[in-house]
């Protein structure tokens, strides 16, 4: 089955609204599984990129057909994984820099995770939006 482009594009607030939707569940994916392997023993940094790992291929899952509703490709597909890497090296750094800087207190992981997961969607969406998925 081929997908094809849709003939009217949606716009900006509409694949604003999508992309904070497809976010909210990719956040839930990735949180609930770095919670859980934290929970196992793992230590943060694994813990974090497992999840990322997870979070991030369902956002672009999803984001792909429903967001910005772009066929399938390659280029496509390579450029996501190098804004990935981006992303993931940015929300990493940031998720362990607060996690250490809020050691000890009760609302460290949920707070670390939320500011690194925020930068992250902001840099994901403007990069998405004006590059990978920019109508031709």
């Amino acid at each position: 089955m081929s997908e094809v482009a849709p003939s009217t594009p949606l716009s900006l607030k509409t694949q604003v609204v999508r992309f904070i939707l497809t976010g909210g569940l990719s956040a839930c994916v990735d949180f609930g599984l770095y919670v859980l392997f934290l929970k196992l023993g793992l230590q943060v940094n694994v813990a974090k990129t497992l999840s990322f790992i997870a979070g991030t291929t369902t956002a672009y899952l999803i984001n792909r057909r429903w967001t910005f509703q772009a066929p399938p490709s390659t280029a496509r597909f390579i450029a996501v994984i190098a804004l990935y890497a981006l992303t993931y090296a940015v929300q990493v750094g940031i998720n362990y820099l607060f996690y250490v800087k809020f050691a000890g207190q009760p609302w460290q992981v949920p707070v670390a995770f939320v500011i690194a997961q925020g930068t992250a969607t902001v840099i994901n969406f403007v990069v998405q939006r004006a590059v990978i998925f920019r109508l031709k």
